[in-house]
């Protein structure tokens, strides 16, 4: 079939399976043709559920394949900077899993890789809570209905560190996850999309409760990555006379894995006029002008975006259309966002410049 693609798959954890595997085998001519997972047991696996013809323990064997051409990456953050850069190196288009990398370093290294390759397609998996409700957003933050924006509130808890007797998991791994902590960089990369630019300066605090916890062997190790986080930031203004989307507002964030009460997942901006709710624990969006009660945000169906990503990645690479969610500028943006945040709470709050 003309423009037939060929995809080999690193790393086919739940994402993967769920989303990325079925995903590219329903867009015609694109095929899912080799798979390397942690173990060439779990490989098999997932070959057999797929029928996926080629299994491999060496991620190598699909990277350097002359018979592949994109290779999805659905490893943790650990191994993101390697296979891409690899991967690139070898001709091929990359769609890597979220987080971007396990720091800014890590990250501005598969940037400087992928710009190096222009003609080759380089996306990361977007943060997909936000996706029906993007456009909206935006539209409403562009078209004055908020007015001058004033704060970006960003709420996200859960009980999921609240026991401490509880194993290590690859997200509290600093080696797996690096500087990532908890839902901070998914909530982030959600507010760019819709305000374009990020904080200019931040300060952070931060706590580990549970000083030591088993790994998956049983072997105590020390807790490295907060368990409850608290940021402030600033958005700067615009020069000239031309006001932007965050213009002067206050940034502020709190995350924790110790929530014993009902999670609380919402991004909430607030301005002159009107303040907007999402609330991604149930999925809606609300609107509140000054003095008047909140009401839900009617969203036409052909206004609402969705989970596009193995098709974007397969049109960027048939027709050039540039990658939106998610391009390796915005992955850097956020993990720069990360890589202060870590800082200053790792220097008792320090104000950190961006």
């Amino acid at each position: 079939m003309k423009n037939s693609i060929r995809i080999g798959i690193v790393g086919a954890g739940g994402n993967t399976r769920a989303k990325h595997i079925p995903g590219f085998q329903a867009i015609p001519g694109v095929s899912v043709t080799a798979v390397c997972n942690r173990t060439k047991a779990s490989g098999e696996a997932v070959a057999k559920e797929f029928g996926i013809p080629t299994v491999t323990d060496n991620w190598r064997d699909i990277v350097e394949s002359p018979d592949i051409d994109a290779v999805c990456i659905g490893t943790w953050p650990n191994l993101h900077g390697k296979l891409v850069i690899a991967a690139l190196r070898a001709g091929k288009h990359v769609l890597t899993e979220a987080r971007m990398a396990r720091n800014l370093a890590e990250a501005e290294m598969m940037h400087g890789e992928a710009l190096l390759r222009p003609k080759l397609v380089a996306q990361i998996v977007p943060a997909p809570m936000s996706l029906p409700f993007d456009a909206t957003i935006a539209e409403l933050l562009n078209g004055g209905e908020l007015g001058a924006l004033r704060e970006v509130l960003l709420t996200a808890t859960n009980g999921g560190l609240a026991d401490a007797s509880q194993p290590l998991s690859w997200r509290q791994d600093f080696t797996l996850s690096g500087k990532n902590t908890l839902y901070l960089g998914i909530y982030y990369e959600m507010v760019l999309r819709w305000l374009g630019r990020g904080v200019t300066s931040l300060l952070a605090e931060a706590a580990i409760f549970s000083k030591e916890r088993r790994e998956r062997a049983g072997v105590p190790a020390t807790t490295t990555i907060p368990e409850s986080l608290t940021v402030l930031g600033t958005y700067a203004a615009s020069a000239g006379h031309v006001a932007r989307p965050g213009d002067g507002a206050r940034f502020v964030a709190h995350f924790s894995g110790v929530e014993c009460t009902l999670p609380r997942n919402e991004i909430r901006l607030n301005g002159s006029k009107a303040g907007l709710r999402l609330d991604l624990g149930r999925n809606e969006l609300w609107l509140a002008k000054v003095g008047a009660p909140e009401k839900p945000v009617e969203i036409p169906p052909e206004k609402r975006g969705g989970w596009r990503v193995e098709a974007d990645f397969i049109d960027s690479i048939r027709d050039g259309k540039p990658v939106r969610l998610t391009d390796f500028a915005t992955g850097v943006e956020y993990m720069r966002f990360t890589e202060a945040v870590w800082e200053s709470w790792n220097a008792g709050g320090l104000r950190v410049t961006l």
